[in-house]
């Protein structure tokens, strides 16, 4: 299943994780945690440090995951923009307060979200 989420990992399967890239280590790392077959997937900054396309990669591959398998995810995730591209729901936090929550696809539409969060994102 791993694999099939994640081809370019096949190719990797003798190399140890360390000597892969960040992209590669990240899917790795999700793989693994989906081995467990967990009811709630929760991943913190799966983004942070990777190449736009590897993140593009991971989060369709997570929003595979949730369509077809029903696996409910939780994503803390700085990078707005691709989060609530992904995400049926969201919450904004900021400085430990909710400042904005609700349909991922309302947040994106809202001129405050786009201003606030999405600008340059």
């Amino acid at each position: 299943m791993v694999y099939a989420l994640f081809p370019r990992l096949k190719s990797k399967r003798k190399t140890l994780a360390g000597f892969t890239s960040g992209g590669e280590q990240q899917m790795t790392a999700i793989g693994r945690g989906l081995m467990a077959r967990p009811k709630l997937f929760v991943l913190d900054e799966p983004s942070m440090g990777l190449a736009p396309l590897i993140v593009e990669e991971i989060f369709a591959a997570l929003k595979r995951l949730n369509k077809l398998e029903g696996l409910s995810i939780l994503v803390a995730e700085r990078n707005s923009a691709v989060a609530l591209q992904c995400a049926d729901r969201a919450t904004v936090v900021e400085h430990g307060v909710n400042v904005l929550e609700g349909r991922a696809d309302e947040l994106r539409a809202r001129d405050d979200s786009q201003r606030f969060y999405l600008d340059g994102a």
